[in-house]
């Protein structure tokens, strides 16, 4: 791993450890502060470090970081904001799988690679549907997970199309699953059972999630 990889890895992982502390102890002040600027430091890194120069994949990433941004200051104000968050991860969620689709056309040979990611967000939908108070939240959760599983599927099938460099296909697939495995214990968080655990969880795996993505522009 280079060493400014390293660096920024452990850069962002400091300032999310805090933030998850902070969640973890209800300190409201620290993840204000602490939840927009991890995100921020992922951004910064993808930008100036991971590639410079610019290309449409890293464009689009940013764009989809930028816009994680948005959703995570929303997300902080409390349940009055959180359809304007969700709307905001929505769409990051597409300019993922846009960017993840950039060097892996469409082609019936990957729609078998969709099959466990509509599996997982059904399964996630079911499990949270009593719990959703009104039609307007149960319709824009169903719209969310069929994006997230359509952005996870593109990186799974770009994973094994030509030309794309390993690392960069593994590094957006791993990030692709967390971002699955995080929302997923947000709204059973949020939704379904709250527990202790919830918040701190949800950061750890979201942090991981966008890490990896944002390191896969890399190639």
């Amino acid at each position: 791993m280079p060493l400014t990889v390293l660096l920024a890895a452990l850069v962002v992982a400091a300032s999310a450890a805090v933030a998850i502390r902070a969640a973890y102890r209800g300190d409201r002040r620290g993840v204000y502060v602490f939840k927009p600027l991890t995100t921020l430091l992922v951004l910064a890194a993808t930008l100036l470090l991971f590639a410079p120069s610019a290309s449409r994949y890293r464009e689009l990433i940013l764009a989809g970081l930028v816009l994680s941004l948005a959703g995570d200051v929303f997300l902080m104000l409390g349940a009055q904001r959180f359809l304007p968050g969700l709307g905001c991860f929505l769409l990051a969620q597409l300019l993922y799988a846009w960017a993840f689709t950039t060097d892996a056309p469409l082609a019936v040979a990957q729609l078998p690679w969709a099959a466990p990611f509509a599996c997982f967000a059904g399964v996630v939908v079911l499990a949270l549907w009593k719990g959703l108070p009104n039609a307007v939240l149960r319709g824009a959760v169903v719209v969310y997970a069929i994006v997230i599983g359509a952005m996870a599927w593109r990186a799974a099938a770009r994973t094994l199309a030509p030309g794309v460099p390993l690392p960069s296909g593994a590094a957006a697939l791993a990030g692709a699953c967390l971002f699955l495995a995080s929302d997923a214990v947000l709204a059973v968080n949020r939704f379904r059972r709250p527990f202790r655990l919830g918040e701190p969880v949800t950061l750890a795996t979201y942090w991981a999630a966008q890490f990896l993505i944002a390191l896969s522009v890399q190639g």
